[in-house]
């Protein structure tokens, strides 16, 4: 039998946002060796889009893997979908109903192409690179502008029989609740505990006690950022802010644990960094909800990998995903 040099393959993992599309090429131990960036929205149709890509990343294809074996690309991207390498009715990207991406990148690059959606890639880059490595049962939270998941059940991610399992963000918390303003559901996650749901609940808090700090910024500039300058300076508002937007996670983050019985919550995305904020009122209503035989066995744990690479690195794991 030949031996394989690791050390000699590559990756390349693209993350498709909105506004813009990330991508880098990455070796087995997690180094990027080179990144860069295009805009999503400025191309109306994806051939378009993906002959822009080609053009940017082939020449640092040549330049970075020159004695090294390419070995695919991986995709993470909003309602990708795993099973088909089909990115399905995304509301946020420029190109409607059901784009054949994963094909148009193998036709383009002559290599494989995975996708999945961008929650799921974090949770494998995080088991991959990252706070989950050796854990075989965790449950990825990204709280960022929504809230996304990726389920890792006996080390396998968890997609269901069309591919979209694991929209945890849009179960229901609070029946008949806040509506969200993208969806219409009402109650969701993602209404409370992302960073836009914070927004929300510090206008309504502000509104209701003038005496807040949170009252000093033009409502335009109260977001997740703001409300952790003010609860920095020990203002009782803004961590009340903070105080229910944990409540609201704990008391779902509970749902999910008796659902899966994790081993460890990783929580990832810019709403984690008000830390003990948002992280001891969690913890302290997640197990209040809990049944005994699951109280004090789940780890809730924040992020190892750097914020601004991670979504590249959960889509190249794709790649040596077997």
């Amino acid at each position: 039998m030949a031996l394989v040099d690791l050390s000699k393959q590559v990756a390349l993992g693209i993350d498709i946002g909105g506004t813009n599309t990330k991508f880098g090429l990455v070796n087995h131990r997690g180094e990027i060796l080179v990144k860069g960036a295009i805009r999503t929205d400025e191309y109306n149709n994806p051939e378009d889009f993906v002959d822009a890509l080609y053009n940017e990343i082939q020449p640092l294809v040549g330049e970075h893997c020159s004695g090294k074996k390419f070995e695919g690309i991986g995709v993470g991207a909003p309602n990708a979908n795993y099973y088909k390498g089909t990115i399905e009715l995304a509301p946020n990207l420029p190109w409607k109903g059901v784009i054949q991406f994963g094909n148009m990148m193998s036709q383009k690059f002559g290599a494989p192409c995975k996708m999945t959606n961008d929650a799921n890639a974090a949770a494998l880059g995080e088991m991959m690179y990252g706070a989950a490595r050796g854990m075989k049962d965790f449950i990825m939270i990204t709280l960022g502008t929504g809230v996304g998941s990726g389920i890792v059940a006996g080390g396998h991610l968890i997609y269901g029989h069309d591919g979209f399992a694991g929209e945890l963000g849009h179960t229901i918390v609070k029946p008949g609740g806040r509506k969200h303003w993208s969806t219409g559901s009402e109650g969701s996650l993602e209404a409370y505990a992302s960073a836009t749901g914070i927004a929300i609940t510090a206008k309504k808090m502000r509104a209701e006690f003038p005496e807040s700090m949170l009252n000093q910024f033009p409502e335009e500039a109260i977001n997740s950022k703001t409300v952790h300058e003010c609860a920095l300076k020990g203002d009782p508002i803004a961590i009340e802010v903070f105080r229910y937007t944990g409540q609201k996670l704990g008391e779902a983050l509970a749902n999910f644990v008796m659902f899966s019985s994790p081993e460890a919550i990783l929580l990832f995305g810019g709403v984690i960094k008000a830390g003990d904020f948002i992280l001891k009122p969690a913890k302290l209503y997640m197990e209040r909800n809990l049944l005994p035989i699951f109280r004090n066995k789940v780890r809730l744990v924040f992020s190892e990998l750097d914020e601004a690479d991670a979504a590249i690195l959960g889509a190249s794991a794709l790649v040596w995903e077997k």
